[in-house]
């Protein structure tokens, strides 16, 4: 019997990339969307998914996990924001905090029990603890203790995994590494901070295995209990970063260090991972940045 996936967030880079993974392991998958969602660069997920439609309400929700009656959910939806305006808090707190609270309460009603759910190293700010960077990351904090909650009452089976920089080939978000590759192969300078501070990268292909394995140790441990853990790659400084991809490319960049300050609360150094990464972190070989880097020059 194939396996079923309820998927968030797909129509974002890695939830995209989480669903045409699971499709090639031959998954039957669902995913959730909202009535404004840009499907432009899912097109070939929905020709082979079940596509659903979430209204607001927890109702939608109940009605969509007990058609597709999924054997994990992958959570992995999210409003992504630096720095906040006054008028996006609602919008925060909806989409980080109630989104995903209405998916846990429709899961317990439907007896759905394995969740998959996505963090974000930003909960550890200069610290091992939990410290937000920002408002963003205090949801994503606030969601996690709101998900222990449904594990504790309800017996739900939950893997979080936290997420540092990502990167990898059809992403479109403007990420530093992609900038930087396209400065150096083209002959642009870039200007970016004064470069210190420590940023951890993984390939995207790494993430989605690690999610995949997630969702397969959910189903298989009955874990009953809530388990988090951190994706880790390799870590540069931004300086290092630029001159790795230098010596990939064989040329030399322009990027002018300092022409941009920090940001407010700028990450400098990242919280520890040893002893935090999951029980199959071993099982697969990673893509090296240099891997990375040529295949984004394809």
């Amino acid at each position: 019997m194939n396996k079923v996936a309820l998927l968030t967030g797909v129509t974002g880079f890695i939830g995209g990339e989480l669903a045409r993974r699971l499709i090639k392991e031959g998954w039957s998958i669902a995913i959730v969307v909202r009535s404004e969602s840009d499907l432009s660069f899912i097109e070939d997920v929905q020709e082979k998914a079940t596509t659903h439609l979430y209204n607001g309400t927890t109702r939608s929700l109940i009605t969509i996990i007990a058609e597709v009656k999924p054997d994990v959910v992958f959570h992995l939806a999210s409003l992504f924001l630096v720095d906040h305006a006054p008028d996006q808090v609602a919008e925060l707190i909806s989409s980080n905090v109630l989104f995903g609270t209405q998916l846990l309460e429709a899961m317990v009603i439907c007896d759905v029990k394995n969740i998959v759910n996505t963090g974000t190293g930003w909960q550890n700010y200069h610290c091992d603890n939990y410290r937000a960077v920002n408002l963003y990351a205090a949801t994503k904090q606030a969601f996690e203790d709101i998900l222990d909650f449904y594990v504790d009452k309800y017996s739900l089976s939950s893997v979080t995994l936290k997420l540092f920089d990502t990167y990898g080939p059809n992403d479109k978000r403007r990420k530093l590494i992609r900038l930087m590759v396209d400065a150096i192969k083209n002959g642009e300078e870039l200007g970016v901070s004064p470069g210190d501070q420590v940023i951890d990268i993984s390939h995207v292909d790494d993430v989605v295995e690690h999610f995949l394995q997630a969702g397969i140790f959910c189903m298989t441990s009955e874990l009953n209990s809530s388990q988090k853990y951190f994706i880790s790659g390799e870590r540069f400084t931004i300086k290092e970063l630029a001159s790795t991809i230098e010596l990939v490319i064989s040329r030399e960049a322009s990027i002018i260090y300092g022409a941009r300050p920090y940001r407010d609360r700028e990450v400098m150094y990242l919280p520890s991972v040893k002893d935090r990464m999951p029980p199959w972190n071993d099982s697969f070989v990673r893509r090296s940045i240099k891997q990375g880097v040529l295949a984004l020059l394809t």
